[in-house]
């Protein structure tokens, strides 16, 4: 068995919804066992981001006033989006736009690691769609760091992963929300 069969996530933890009328902001925070560095230049690289991010990016996020594009990986239609980063002060605030969403990832050496807190509007109807997802991405960007990768897994791949729809359930009931249904109109029971 490798490593991606015997991967768990761990328990939904470490997230926040902060809500402003119809636009509500995901703030996930996470503990790495890595230097700023190294976890900034994971946020920041196309070679890295195509390991464990939801979208792959044709240029590097690290410096602010870049144009990227970034592709939404595993969308059932080719979803790109060209934006351009607002923020790049390494190895501390990352900031740019994602498919109509601002992200933010700040990140604070603690002991000998980072703490990562993302910060990311959602539409509000797939919130905890969206934490269970970032959940599993930054499982895998933990993993990749510590030299024991276990591949993407996002879109469809994490949908079909079985922890996926526990954690869904998990950041729905943490949020006061109904988990949505996927995919569109599966049925029920």
């Amino acid at each position: 068995m490798n490593d991606r069969e015997q991967y768990t996530p761990g328990p939904a933890r470490g997230a926040e919804v902060r809500k402003d009328g119809e636009k509500w902001t995901l703030i996930l925070v996470r503990e790495l066992r890595h230097a700023p560095e190294k976890v900034w230049q994971a946020l920041t690289d196309p070679a890295q981001l195509c390991d464990w991010a939801p979208f792959d990016a044709d240029a590097s996020l690290g410096t602010a006033g870049t144009a990227v594009k970034l592709t939404t990986v595993g969308a059932p239609t080719p979803h790109v989006t060209e934006t351009t980063v607002t923020r790049a002060d390494a190895p501390r605030v990352l900031e740019y736009n994602w498919g109509h969403f601002d992200v933010r990832w700040e990140l604070e050496a603690v002991g000998g690691g980072t703490r990562l807190t993302l910060w990311h509007n959602i539409d509000r109807r797939f919130i905890s769609m969206g934490a269970a997802g970032w959940h599993i991405c930054l499982d895998v960007l933990d993993r990749l760091l510590g030299e024991v990768p276990i591949g993407r897994m996002v879109a469809g791949d994490a949908i079909k992963f079985g922890g996926w729809k526990q954690l869904n359930a998990e950041y729905a009931t943490q949020f006061g929300v109904e988990p949505p249904e996927w995919p569109p109109n599966a049925p029920k029971g």
